[in-house]
């Protein structure tokens, strides 16, 4: 049937007409989404900005996502207290272990694609792969690696890959080492190493690194163009924060750490605008843009509680309204304000975050700083007040502030680790005689050497912890770092043999993330 022009330009005005109708009425969508929070995000705005200087962090970001679109994203403070660059919205952050949902999602799509199941063991996969118990070894299994509940404690064996020159394989070899505190699926104990674990399955199954495989079915997708997956990514001219340390009340920049050997458990480097998308993605079930990434059961699995955990008297009374807590696939779950909440924080050297959802309300965010501080925290449980209308919200910024406060021991020269000093004393020995190699079985060497009248030390495997040890009482030394880092100054004391020499090097830093009594090093001969 032939079709005379004025009809085709016809239907091509109709056409148009329609699209341009479309578009406007999706643009007033958004707007009117974005105004109906209006006063809201005022508020969390003059909040946030005040809460920054209350923390003396030197720089924060946040983003609020609501039914799918991006209705807060701000920059505050700066990069970096050396160069003064006001952060934005796309300046990128490490938010560490908030990187396990990812990996959790990659393996969902495997799921997905009958390349897997959550319950297939690990040594399916990875058969070198062993634990210190080998019932333990042959039976754990995908969906025991998300949920942190292999025995083992909280952040057990973390020194392993560390700022270490060990690789992915060699952290995991190394494991088997770790004595476990808890029976096998018998209570949580939160891991780094095994989110690890299940980055080389991702390999193993996919056929490509899981830096490759997070970039190729996750980032680029979905546009995320200032994300990295290691600090490499972080060059001259990147828009990208500094770490920063605060010591006697001042923000110093200290140097990023390499975490390359643990990506799938924390390696992460993003902007909250870039994040932004990931949480859209998540909100919406896995399907975003009309793409489908995972099938909305995975989902659901991702967020069905899994290992559960006790909510103490006290943090009853921190969260009134919190009925529950536990940890489901890769992501945080607990009850707020009669609400479910999917959550995940992130410790990095330098710079903690925070992302939490509240799915039945469309609700996501992420919060960005650039210091070691609960900051992140306080400002994610004030969000969730404000945005779900809670009345007469908590400031949740002065509480979290008041709970953190605390004296500052490494300061004061007569008191490390929580013991006096005594004063007086001397060691055992001349200093000579405690020089040589410290070795323990699962992490390595220590080398303490004698150099001029004073005793330095190298962490073999971890050319980060280096220092000095300055005579503190008897056969007990304070350890003091060459390096800029986060962790504090703590203690090595030197315990004698049968023959009265030094024959083995315990080694105690007070920090929340890194248990160096865990490690008993024995001199070598």
């Amino acid at each position: 049937m032939r079709i005379s022009k004025a009809l085709v330009v016809g239907f091509s005005l109709i056409s148009s007409m329609r699209f341009l109708l479309t578009t406007m009425a999706f643009l007033l969508a958004v707007s009117s989404q974005a105004q109906a929070y209006k006063k809201e995000l005022k508020q969390l705005d003059a909040y946030f900005s005040k809460a920054l200087t209350d923390w003396n962090v030197p720089g924060m970001a946040v983003a609020i996502v609501k039914d799918g679109e991006t209705i807060f994203a701000k920059g505050y403070g700066v990069r970096s207290v050396d160069s003064s660059e006001p952060v934005d919205a796309n300046t990128a952050f490490a938010i560490a272990s908030n990187s396990k949902a990812v990996t959790a999602a990659a393996l969902a799509m495997l799921v997905d694609e009958g390349k897997l199941q959550w319950d297939d063991k690990v040594q399916q996969y990875l058969p070198w792969f062993q634990l210190y118990d080998p019932y333990v070894s042959a039976n754990l299994t995908i969906r025991d690696l998300l949920c942190h509940r292999s025995g083992l404690e909280t952040f057990s064996g973390d020194l392993l890959w560390y700022a270490s020159t060990y690789s992915r394989r060699e952290v995991l070899e190394r494991a088997r080492f770790l004595k476990p505190k808890y029976g096998f699926r018998e209570q949580f104990g939160y891991q780094n190493i095994l989110f690890l674990v299940a980055g080389e399955i991702v390999s193993e199954v996919s056929g490509m690194s899981w830096d490759d495989f997070v970039k190729e079915r996750i980032i680029r997708p979905l546009e995320m163009q200032n994300t990295h997956l290691s600090v490499n990514g972080i060059v001259r001219g990147v828009n990208a924060s500094s770490p920063h340390n605060e010591k006697n009340g001042k923000n110093e920049v200290i140097d990023w750490v390499n975490w390359d050997n643990i990506g799938p458990a924390g390696s992460i480097i993003t902007s909250v605008n870039d994040w932004s998308a990931w949480l859209k993605l998540q909100l919406t079930e896995g399907t975003l843009g009309g793409k489908t990434y995972w099938d909305s059961t995975r989902t659901r699995e991702m967020w069905t509680l899994h290992t559960p955990q006790a909510i103490s008297k006290g943090r009853q009374e921190i969260y009134p309204t919190m009925t529950f807590k536990g940890y489901g696939l890769g992501w945080e779950l607990f009850g707020h304000q009669g609400h479910k909440v999917v959550a995940h924080g992130g410790g990095y050297d330098g710079f903690i975050s925070r992302s939490a959802m509240v799915p039945e309300e469309g609700l996501g965010m992420i919060i960005v700083t650039n210091n070691n501080s609960s900051l992140s925290y306080a400002m994610s449980y004030r969000i969730l007040d404000v945005m779900l209308g809670v009345k007469d919200p908590t400031d949740w910024s002065t509480l979290f502030l008041e709970l953190t406060k605390g004296g500052d021991e490494a300061d004061d020269p007569n008191k490390v680790n929580g013991i006096d000093r005594v004063a007086d004393t001397a060691p055992s020995h001349d200093l000579k005689t405690y020089a040589g190699t410290y070795r323990d079985e699962m992490y390595g060497d220590i080398e303490v050497r004698l150099v001029g009248d004073q005793l330095v030390f190298q962490f073999a495997p971890t050319p980060l912890f280096r220092g000095t040890l300055r005579h503190y009482h008897f056969d007990t030394f304070q350890i003091v770092w060459g390096t800029r880092m986060m962790l504090p100054t703590g203690l090595a004391r030197f315990a004698l043999g049968n023959d009265g020499l030094p024959a083995k090097l315990h080694v105690d830093v007070p920090n929340p993330d890194f248990d160096f009594t865990e490690l008993i090093f024995r001199k070598l001969d």
